[in-house]
């Protein structure tokens, strides 16, 4: 089990210790440390907002009287949600920072005990909507987080919320700003392919693999002609690395054929892209029963010649989709969250996400629905899953 070290640690509420305090102070009873623990726990425990959050709470009082302060007994869920609406959401996720950090470490050591072969990290950034977030009386559509995933250790680096999804663009620089990139990959879907993003990305020392799309048609459509003008030779006429791999599972067959060729000197504005060297093609064939359907995808990329590497990071980006997404929806149910206040919505968001980076650190075979699930039934096993012998 992961493990924060420090010797003397017997509260996660250290973490927050530098947290401004924006509650009023009138009629204050409980500790802000307080809050934030018992609402971490509780959401790893399965809680989806303030109501079940007291009610973990209310469940739990005399383990939480043993380990935490409490001066004013259990807090009630409208303490819990006014906690949550009054906390900046980015000032929130930076007291979170040391914890992910120490995530962060314990995986790198795990991983070169297994291969001592250093392995790029790969940072995948996509967009999520909140169905159910609207707030039609004061004209406001679903809550639009954009979000960092390691992909390799499954932990949830950073989020930003916007209004809609149109920011995705103005938020991803915002988001990628408090991120650390230096000797990653960084994985964004169209929206994200843009050349100050690719700039940010290539000068902080990352790499950055973009899908390309006709939201920049001249660059598209010279892509495109390149690859028709090519493909009845495997692209051997751009000397063109190229790596398969077939799939099987839920009744279909997927051949993925992977290519990557050097981004020629006279494609359409390649100058202005910082860092371009290559350019990436995916072909998927799938087959299910007599039918057939191919998609071709492409990615503009600063790595070099390498179609292996491609391949794990075009293939890595669905992680971010696969694994935090569809774990969002699916067991935390994200989308049914009815959470109008923006402020509490999205440290709601981020403490699931969080949830989850925890939930994935754990040795045992379960999925991270039983783990949650276990989490509720054994007090020990959320211990354990906080990574602390004690509150």
């Amino acid at each position: 089990m992961v493990r924060m070290d420090d010797e003397d640690v017997v509260s996660i509420a250290v973490y927050f210790r530098e947290l401004d305090d924006p509650r009023s102070t009138v009629n204050r009873k409980h500790l802000l440390g307080d809050l934030i623990v018992i609402s971490i726990c509780a959401v790893i425990a399965g809680a989806d907002g303030p109501k079940a959050i007291g009610l973990w709470a209310t469940s739990n009082e005399s383990w939480l009287k043993e380990r935490l302060q409490l001066p004013g007994g259990i807090p009630s869920h409208d303490t819990i949600g006014r906690m949550l609406a009054a906390i900046q959401p980015q000032a929130f996720q930076a007291c979170f920072t040391q914890w992910i950090g120490s995530l962060q470490s314990a995986g790198t050591d795990d991983a070169e005990e297994v291969d001592a072969t250093p392995m790029m990290e790969q940072i995948a950034v996509d967009g999520k909507a909140l169905r159910r977030s609207h707030d039609r009386r004061r004209g406001l559509g679903p809550l639009f987080l954009v979000s960092a995933w390691s992909v390799q250790q499954g932990i949830s680096l950073g989020q930003l919320a916007t209004a809609e999804k149109s920011n995705e663009i103005t938020a991803i620089p915002e988001l990628l700003e408090n991120i650390d990139v230096k000797k990653a990959i960084v994985t964004i879907d169209a929206a994200g392919c843009q050349k100050n993003i690719a700039a940010q990305i290539f000068d902080a020392g990352g790499d950055y693999v973009l899908a390309l799309k006709d939201n920049h048609p001249k660059l598209y459509a010279a892509v495109l002609d390149l690859i028709e003008q090519h493909i009845n030779n495997d692209l051997a006429g751009l000397n063109a690395r190229r790596h398969q791999e077939i799939v099987r599972g839920h009744g279909r067959i997927d051949t993925l054929t992977y290519y990557q060729f050097t981004a020629p000197l006279d494609l359409p504005g390649r100058a202005a892209w910082r860092g371009l060297r290559t350019i990436g093609v995916t072909l998927r064939e799938s087959q299910r029963g007599d039918k057939t359907t191919i998609d071709t995808r492409c990615f503009l990329s600063s790595l070099r010649l390498g179609v292996k590497q491609f391949a794990v990071a075009a293939r890595g980006h669905w992680g971010i989709e696969n694994t935090l997404h569809w774990c969002l929806d699916v067991t935390f149910r994200e989308d049914d969250s009815r959470v109008r206040n923006r402020h509490a919505a999205e440290n709601l968001a981020w403490l699931k996400r969080f949830a989850i980076s925890l939930l994935k650190q754990c040795p045992d075979k379960e999925s991270i629905a039983m783990r949650r699930r276990m989490a509720a039934w054994n007090i020990d096993y959320l211990t354990q899953v906080l990574g602390l012998t004690t509150l």
